[in-house]
């Protein structure tokens, strides 16, 4: 082979990425647009086989034989293939050899058509590529650079893309400066004519999801696994694991040593807080684990509306709500249970005692703009649990 135009295709190869075979196809593409520019006639399909050791080339016609010619450049009927050659039947791929004379030169114009048709498949390719890549990192955490600041939006660099964090997608309160690097997650990449449109967030429960498995190797492992995720990003978020390895702990893994794991994670989040639960299949144990820091009297469970009724004394109202709501929405979100919370008085006698004027219902949380609930199920039972 001829050894510069093995040099360039290397360079071209390890540069952009490109397979050497995908080259020398665009090579014979170019070739054939150039041949039609100044020799080829309408009626040809005309295909190039470039040989790339002697670079030599030779150009065809190439007909397929039908019974009905729909296309004629590209079809031949099957009665003008039986005159060429009786052995010829529907199906078959006639190759009539058409490369001009040795000596022959392409004019400037063909040429310059050629090199066109290169640029044009080299960029498709490097698109394609760099497309590719990038749907396979979807839900995946990136490192990037912030590039720019444009109003709202933030154009972050990954290496050989730009992606996007549009405003819904940013973690509220946060800043961006050109220059910072941060982690975002690859929420979707789409084709586009000028590259992968890529959609980056910041504030998805899965970039949580991601940070703990960077920052806990036993959830890398699937000794500890993450069940569900409840966020609102910049302020709070619930986890709740379970422990697939006996003699693990799932909080202690995922807080680490004097709290290093959690405090990696929310450091990356700006100080957003996280709360870390046990995961339980007992709906009651579930409820009472996510809305902690409160303590739980008791949970009454409506297995038909798929809704709870939980007790706690009157000086653990507020801490169960939490500030505009926020605690118990959350753990409505996490375990898929509407929840209504009860005050409830003790007596001198140290008996526990309902304060109807202290319920505070759905509809209420509702009306004050403080619950959003999950969809309903459809189960029925009902149980009461007392702590």
């Amino acid at each position: 082979m001829n050894d510069a135009f093995e040099q360039a295709l290397e360079q071209i190869e390890e540069e952009k990425g490109i397979p050497r075979e995908e080259i020398i196809s665009m090579i014979e593409a170019a070739l054939a647009s150039a041949f039609r520019k100044d020799y080829g006639a309408k009626d040809q399909n005309v295909v190039v086989e470039f040989d790339p050791q002697n670079l030599s080339t030779k150009i065809y016609d190439v007909k397929t034989v039908v019974a009905e010619v729909v296309d004629p450049q590209k079809e031949i009927s099957l009665e003008d293939a039986k005159e060429i050659s009786s052995k010829y039947k529907a199906g078959d791929e006639i190759k009539t050899e058409i490369t001009p004379s040795e000596g022959t030169n392409f004019g400037r114009i063909a040429a310059q058509t050629a090199k066109q048709v290169i640029i044009q498949r080299m960029r498709e390719a490097e698109r394609n590529i760099v497309f590719s890549e990038y749907k396979s990192k979807e839900r995946t955490l990136q490192n990037g650079v912030v590039q720019r600041v444009e109003g709202d939006t933030v154009l972050i660099d990954l290496g050989k893309a730009t992606g996007v964090l549009f405003p819904s997608e940013q973690i509220r309160g946060e800043k961006y400066q050109p220059g910072q690097r941060i982690k975002v997650l690859v929420l979707h990449v789409e084709p586009a004519n000028k590259g992968p449109k890529i959609t980056l967030s910041r504030s998805h429960p899965d970039m949580v999801r991601k940070l703990f498995e960077l920052e806990v190797p036993e959830i890398y492992s699937g000794a500890v696994e993450i069940k569900g995720i409840a966020r609102e990003a910049g302020s709070r978020t619930k986890i709740a694991v379970l422990s697939n390895q006996d003699g693990i702990d799932p909080i202690g893994a995922c807080v680490g040593q004097r709290g290093t794991r959690v405090q990696t994670v929310m450091n990356e989040l700006g100080g957003e807080k996280i709360d870390i639960i046990e995961w339980s299949e007992d709906p009651v144990k579930l409820i009472a684990n996510a809305l902690s820091p409160a303590k739980i009297l008791n949970v009454q469970l409506d297995m038909e509306e798929r809704s709870a009724k939980v007790g706690v004394l009157e000086d653990q109202l507020s801490l169960v709500i939490g500030k505009s709501g926020q605690n118990v929405r959350l753990a409505a979100r996490l375990t898929g249970w509407k929840i209504d919370i009860n005050g409830e008085k003790v007596s001198p006698e140290g008996e526990v005692e309902k304060g109807e004027s202290d319920i505070l219902s759905e509809a209420e949380h509702i009306e004050r703009g403080e619950a959003e609930q999950p969809e309903e199920g459809a189960n029925q039972e009902t149980e009461e649990v007392k702590s």
